[in-house]
């Protein structure tokens, strides 16, 4: 039985000694991970809970840790969507505990015949969903990801090794010892999940050159880490993007859909990859659209970024702030939202596919032409037809808690649920069989 062995004290003095610890860790990863592999549903279901029921046990003692997490991240000056990415409630907990449960009543992926077929020569075939191994996942200021990324690589059969940055060290660092305590009570190797956080960058450097021993690498969080590990690891990685996602109000919009699902894209939680962040208007539908939806938005407090058009036609006591090229790129993650007229739908397209992410994109429409068009023209991971962008989310989709959203095309794409944490092997059954 191996006990919790998530370092504590401070990180090692050279860069050699980091990266010894590291590969230590995911030589302990491994070893565990053939543990899990071999593990039944019922076992893993059952740690599955019992690592819910230790997070709503211990939920006094992480909101305490997590307040220091706070305090530093407001001295810091970190934006108020990372502060409420970072923020832990009770209620946040129990929520947290709530997807761990919802994962354990999920399939198993593991074992899962992907196709079969038996040849003429009567040799019979079948691919099956096996895991990965080891994952190890980097990412910022989002206690909860420790939580997601720990359970769907447990039921998934995957151990997993956790960066979760410095701003949310004294969470993280609760949470993780939480977690190998209940793996631990269902008798499963508590190595299943190990954080690195105590070895701070030089430990996610290490993590990126454990080629062999970590068998993929998932970034989540901002672009210059996500692009930093994207160019630096030697592990393979899955690309999970930034969120540039782009509500377009065609002609035909109803004016309340209109408003609902911009106010819920862009103002439901604003410090997260698949909220809005520019809004596209069709010119003809502009004069009718735009005054009710900018007070909408002005109204529960959004900063407008917007074209001339927009200015124009914004109603009295709506400031709207000249957007510049830099507003269509930005991924805001506040209260701040770029907004543009359009000539058309092809003019929406356009602008799309020049500053798109590759997230999300969601059309208002009640044309069922313009929406296919909408649909086939642009290439993002999540498209949206009269629907919120913030249904991007795996447990939305009902794939459980997601790791990541990847926005890359290899492997995975969009929201990445169990499925998307494992690999395929042969299996072929023969009856003496031998090639000519």
């Amino acid at each position: 039985m191996t006990t919790a062995t998530t370092p504590v004290a401070a990180s090692p003095a050279s860069s050699d000694d980091v990266q010894e610890a590291v590969f230590a860790i995911a030589r302990r990863a491994r070893v565990a991970a053939r543990e899990l592999a071999t593990a039944t549903r019922a076992t893993k279901d059952g740690a599955l809970h019992a690592m819910a029921d230790a997070l709503v046990a211990a939920a006094p003692e992480i909101v305490a840790a997590n307040a220091v997490d706070l305090a530093n991240g407001r001295a810091a000056g970190l934006k108020p969507g990372l502060l409420d990415r970072l923020t832990l409630t009770p209620e946040r907990i129990d929520g947290i505990a709530a997807a761990l449960r919802e994962l354990a009543a999920l399939p198993d992926p593991v074992g899962e015949v992907v196709r079969g077929s038996t040849l003429p020569n009567g040799l019979r075939l079948r691919q099956l969903r096996v895991p990965m191994g080891v994952v190890g996942m980097i990412y910022e200021a989002r206690p909860n990801v420790t939580v997601d990324a720990a359970g769907l690589a447990l039921k998934s059969g995957n151990a997993a090794i956790l960066r979760g940055g410095s701003a949310a060290a004294s969470s993280n660092t609760v949470i993780v010892r939480v977690l190998g305590e209940a793996l631990i009570s269902v008798g499963l190797p508590a190595d299943a999940v190990q954080s690195i956080d105590a070895f701070g960058r030089a430990g996610a450097v290490a993590l990126m050159h454990a080629r062999g021993l970590v068998d993929l690498l998932v970034p989540r969080g901002g672009a210059d880490l996500i692009q930093t590990v994207v160019r630096e690891s030697s592990v393979p990685v899955v690309e999970t993007g930034v969120g540039n996602c782009h509500v377009y109000l065609d002609a035909s919009a109803d004016e309340q859909m209109a408003v609902d699902i911009v106010m819920n894209s862009k103002t439901q939680r604003v410090g997260v990859c698949n909220a809005a962040e520019t809004l596209l208007v069709h010119a003809d539908a502009a004069p009718r659209l735009l005054p009710s939806v900018l007070a909408a938005l002005a109204g529960a407090g959004v900063t407008l970024h917007g074209d001339a058009r927009t200015a124009e036609l914004a109603p009295d006591g709506v400031a709207v702030v000249a957007a510049t090229e830099e507003d269509w790129a930005t991924e805001y993650l506040s209260m701040d939202l770029a907004v543009r007229v359009v000539d058309d739908l092809e003019g929406a397209i356009d602008h799309i596919r020049a500053w798109t992410s590759g997230h999300t994109e969601a059309i208002v429409t009640a044309d069922l032409a313009a929406s296919e068009r909408f649909v086939a023209a642009l290439d993002s991971a999540a498209i949206m037809v009269n629907a919120s962008t913030r249904f991007t989310d795996g447990g939305q989709f009902g794939l459980g808690a997601e790791i990541g959203i990847s926005t890359q095309k290899m492997h995975a794409r969009g929201p990445m649920g169990l499925a998307e944490l494992t690999t395929t092997k042969w299996v072929v059954n023969g009856e003496g069989q031998v090639r000519a």
